[in-house]
């Protein structure tokens, strides 16, 4: 009878641990950004993250997420960040339940971003005098 005691309770235990993806990966990612030429600004919802080159942790959202990159003499450039399917949210479907999964999704934390680095050209701007 102990025994199937203490098999319940660390079965309670580890199913609750598996409540979302979002205590196991985090609710950010660490994004590297580059840019030629380097100097930068990097720009995450009106944000500034850093100047490149340089890494910036970066918020999930199930919303399209984009960067700019901005340097003075250089015309501003967006990117949009990329994102595949977080794994570890297999856990919730399997053990966490539609409360697991519902954190997940207002977390972002049902994907991940992909890449993790980001190479951007930046283009000079017009000199032309009028």
């Amino acid at each position: 009878m102990k025994n199937n005691l203490s098999i319940v309770l660390l079965m309670g235990i580890a199913l609750s641990a598996t409540s979302c993806a979002s205590m196991f990966t985090g609710t950010k990612d660490k994004i590297t950004f580059n840019s030629s030429p380097e100097g930068a600004k990097v720009f995450h919802k009106g944000v500034e993250k850093c100047i490149t080159p340089c890494t910036a942790e970066i918020s999930r959202a199930l919303s399209k997420q984009t960067v700019t990159f901005e340097k003075e003499g250089f015309n501003t450039k967006e990117v949009k960040l990329t994102k595949t399917f977080n794994p570890v949210t297999l856990l919730n479907i399997l053990f966490g339940g539609a409360i697991g999964v519902g954190i997940d999704a207002a977390t972002g934390s049902l994907t991940k971003y992909s890449p993790k680095k980001y190479n951007v050209e930046l283009e000079a701007q017009s000199t032309e005098l009028k």
